[in-house]
C-alpha cells in the first residue's frame, strides 16, 4: 500500500467511525487551487465526506463522497494527486502526508493514528449534512439578503461564506452571554467602529426577532456614506430600534445605560477606544474582536525581548498576544469576568480572538483583586515599552 492510499484508508476509516474532524489538503499543484478541506457530512442517512475546494477566483466547489461507494477511495486518491501536502485530524489524533515535486512521500503519525482509531469503537452520532441548520442565522433573512450575504432564495453566497459563518459564531456569543443581561425591560446595545454593520443587524435580529426584547441599539462609525446605507437597510428591514449614527466613537455618548458592546474587527488602537468607551458606561458586557495589533510593534521596547523582537513573524505574534492579554488585564482591573475565546477556525482568518468581558454585580474599586490586576497591568505595559524605574 502507498502512502497515499494509506492516508485515505485511514481518512475513511476515522470517517466510518464518526471521529473525523477534517482533512486539510495544502500546497496545490494546480495554480487556480487554494486548498481543499473533507469534512463530515450524512447525505440521506449514509455516511460521506464533503470536499470544499477553495479556489483562486474565491469561488468554492463542494463534492460528497459516499462511504458506502466502492468507488469513493479510489476517487479521494485520485484527488491527492493534486495536491503536495494533506493533514488529516480526527478525535484520535493526526498525521501528515508530504509529496515533493519530485515524487518523494512521506506519511508521519499513520501508524500511531491506526492503532488509536481501530482501539476506538467510535460515536453512534452521524454528523448533520447541513451544518447551516444549526446556526441562529439561516441565510433566508431579509436584511441578509439586502446586506448582500445571501441571494434572494437564501442561498450564502460564495464569497461571504466565511463572514457569514464569523457573525453566526459571534452571535453564539452573543447568545450565551444574553444570560449576564437584565431579564426583563429594555436593552440597549451598541456597536462601536461598526462599519458594515453586518453585526448590528445580526445581533439586533436576534434579540428583538429571537427572544422578542424590546431591544434599541446604535452602531456608530465615522464613514458617512456606510452610515447612510445601513439607516437605509436597518428601514427595509423594519429594524425600528436600530440606528446608525456617523461619529467619532470616542465622543459618542448614548442616552442611558448600555447594557451591551460589541465590535467586530475595530483595526488596531480602535479595539482599545472600545473597551474604554464599555467600561466607561459600565457596560454589562464586552464582546470585541480586535483586527490588526500595529500599536505595540511600533512601540515594543524591551531588552529581555530582544532575543524574540528581532525576528519580525515571530515579533508581531508576540505582540498580538501581549496586546491582547493587557486588553484583558485592563478589562479585569475594572471589575469585569474575562476570557480570550476563538471566533472562527483560524484557517478562515487570522483575525478569530474574541474578548469577552462580563461585570461583575458587586465590583468594589478598592477590592485587592481590583488593585491586583492593577498593578499587574502597568507593570506588564511598563515592561513592555521600556518604562520600568529600574532600567537605565
Amino acid at each position: 500500500m502507498t502512502k497515499s492510499e494509506s492516508f485515505v484508508s485511514l481518512l475513511l476509516l476515522a470517517a466510518r467511525k464518526n471521529m473525523l474532524k477534517k482533512a486539510v489538503f495544502s500546497k496545490p499543484v494546480e495554480a487556480a487551487h487554494v486548498r481543499m478541506v473533507l469534512t463530515p457530512c450524512a447525505i440521506r442517512g449514509r455516511q460521506a465526506v464533503q470536499a470544499s475546494l477553495y479556489q483562486t477566483d474565491n469561488k468554492v466547489l463542494h463534492k460528497n463522497y459516499d462511504l458506502a461507494d466502492e468507488n469513493t477511495a479510489g476517487e479521494l486518491l485520485a484527488r491527492m494527486d493534486g495536491w503536495l501536502q494533506a493533514d488529516l485530524f480526527t478525535d484520535a489524533g493526526q498525521c501528515e502526508f508530504k509529496r515533493s515535486r519530485s515524487g518523494n512521500t512521506m506519511l508521519s503519525g499513520a501508524q500511531q493514528l491506526d492503532k488509536a482509531l481501530n482501539a476506538q469503537e467510535g460515536s453512534p452520532e452521524q454528523p448533520a449534512h447541513n451544518r447551516v441548520k444549526d446556526y441562529l442565522l439561516t441565510g433566508e433573512e431579509p436584511f441578509l439578503q439586502a446586506l448582500g450575504i445571501s441571494d434572494s432564495s437564501g442561498r450564502v453566497h460564495d464569497k461571504k461564506q466565511a463572514k457569514f459563518r464569523q457573525i453566526n459564531r459571534f452571535l453564539e456569543y452573543v447568545r450565551d452571554a444574553s444570560k449576564e443581561l437584565p431579564a426583563e425591560g429594555p436593552l440597549q446595545i451598541c456597536d462601536l467602529c461598526c462599519g458594515k454593520s453586518y453585526l448590528s443587524f445580526a445581533v439586533y435580529h436576534y434579540f428583538a426577532n429571537i427572544l422578542h426584547r424590546d431591544v434599541t441599539m446604535t452602531g456608530v462609525d465615522l464613514k458617512k456614506d456606510v452610515i447612510a446605507y445601513c439607516n437605509e437597510v436597518a428601514a427595509k428591514a423594519g429594524f425600528a430600534g436600530l440606528r446608525f449614527i456617523a461619529a467619532d466613537v470616542s465622543a459618542y455618548e448614548p442616552d442611558g445605560h448600555v447594557h451591551m458592546v460589541v465590535s467586530l474587527h475595530a483595526c488596531d488602537t480602535a479595539t482599545d477606544l472600545v473597551l474604554h468607551k464599555g467600561v466607561f458606561w459600565s457596560a454589562d458586557v464586552i464582546l470585541s474582536t480586535p483586527c490588526c495589533h500595529h500599536e505595540l510593534n511600533r512601540t515594543l521596547n524591551c531588552r529581555e525581548l530582544e532575543f524574540l523582537s528581532g525576528y519580525s513573524m515571530l515579533r508581531q505574534k508576540f505582540c498580538e498576544a501581549a496586546t491582547d492579554a493587557l486588553r484583558l488585564k485592563y478589562l479585569e482591573s475594572n471589575g469585569y469576568s474575562v476570557e480570550a475565546l476563538e471566533l472562527v477556525d483560524p484557517e478562515e482568518t487570522p483575525k478569530n480572538i474574541l474578548l469577552r468581558a462580563v461585570r461583575s454585580r458587586k465590583f468594589d474599586p478598592a477590592s485587592l483583586k481590583r488593585r491586583r490586576a492593577q498593578e499587574q497591568y502597568e507593570a506588564a505595559r511598563a515592561f513592555l515599552l521600556g518604562q520600568r524605574e529600574d532600567r537605565s
